[in-house]
């Protein structure tokens, strides 16, 4: 049985992740670090509510015995420079895989990336450069797994909502567009619940691949 740890778990593809963990039978305890806590109640939950997402070492002895990272905190660059950006995309992601590492070097960490990050670090758009460094330097931690995943488009799942008002909005209004993209191309949309599965079957049971795009998504999700 598997214990997991979860970021980002009151946004969209947190939530989702989180429902798939509660739900699956290898998994045996999920443990939720936020700002805030979820509004879910479960047996296999538990919660812990940390401010400073910069630092994790006074909360470093709660981080020990965990097979699986799923960070799936993230913002959107609308209206940041890149130093604000980069504080919240890369300076709080490595805070905790550093710590992480520390505890759990043989855990698989999963981070939530996107569609058109730039790896080589050095393109003119900034959340892409940033995105880019991230999963670069967790792929290169050291952990026995580390995955970067590029979702792109997603369909919620199980009532979730995205925390993003423009986002929710195109959900709303526009998800008849995401269904016909789906169904012209299926291997480049995936939902909610295809990506907590497969998060957690990289976890059990490996992939040959470190940067997870929808196919791959949609592949493990099936395993």
């Amino acid at each position: 049985m598997k214990k997991v740890i979860i970021t980002g778990a009151t946004g969209m593809v947190g939530k989702g992740v989180l429902l798939e963990c509660l739900d699956h039978e290898s998994i045996d305890e999920v443990f939720v670090i936020g700002r805030n806590t979820v509004d879910v109640d479960h047996k296999k939950l538990k919660q812990l509510v940390h401010k400073d997402f910069s630092d994790f070492t006074t909360v470093k002895d709660k981080l020990e015995g965990y097979n699986g990272c799923f960070y799936c905190l993230g913002i959107s660059a609308a209206g940041l420079n890149e130093d604000q950006y980069k504080k919240i995309t890369y300076d709080y992601t490595m805070a905790l895989a550093k710590t992480l590492f520390d505890n759990n070097p043989d855990m698989t960490f999963n981070y939530v990336s996107g569609q058109g990050t730039d790896s080589s670090e050095k393109g003119r758009v900034m959340w892409a450069r940033v995105k880019g460094k991230t999963e670069n330097d967790i792929l290169k931690l050291g952990f026995k797994q580390a995955f970067a995943f590029r979702p792109g488009m997603i369909i919620p799942l199980k009532g979730i909502k995205s925390r993003t008002k423009s986002y929710q909005f195109l959900y709303d209004y526009f998800m008849w567009l995401v269904q016909s993209v789906k169904v012209i191309s299926p291997n480049s949309v995936v939902n909610t619940t295809q990506i907590g599965l497969a998060m957690i079957n990289t976890m059990l049971n490996g992939y040959e691949k470190k940067i997870l795009r929808p196919k791959d998504i949609i592949i493990l999700s099936e395993k």
